[in-house]
């Protein structure tokens, strides 16, 4: 089953990014929202903003992926569901499925920095 082009009435749609950076650091144990983003920022090098971190917890709850735990201290942590964590496992393999693809393309590729495959630059203009 290909991860791009699914629709929500199989149940799985694309993950965008800040909902599969929330799955990646809930894989790691419950967090509330502060450690979300604080791991996301460690891990990803990516700063969420509130609206968008807490917009992706919505979405990932109302499709039980995720589950809210009982407040601890005023704070709302949040686990991965068994759900999210079978979606999770399928997004990831497929993704590594893509990285290999890729990566076995770049042989294709100039060296950066270097001349298009064929040699000579061959761009618009030249003669």
């Amino acid at each position: 089953m290909a991860l791009f082009g699914r629709t929500r009435s199989e149940g799985i749609s694309k993950l965008n990014g800040p909902a599969l950076l929330v799955l990646t650091s809930l894989a790691a144990g419950p967090k509330h929202g502060h450690a979300l983003l604080k791991d996301i920022e460690t891990f990803a090098g990516d700063r969420l903003g509130a609206g968008t971190l807490y917009g992706a917890i919505a979405r990932l709850e109302e499709r039980g992926l995720i589950a809210a735990l009982p407040e601890d201290d005023r704070r709302r942590p949040y686990e991965m569901t068994p759900a999210g964590a079978a979606l999770y496992r399928q997004v990831i393999a497929e993704m590594n499925r893509i990285v290999d693809v890729g990566t076995a393309r770049l042989a294709f590729l100039p060296p950066a920095g270097g001349a298009p495959p064929g040699g000579g630059g061959g761009g618009i203009g030249s003669r």
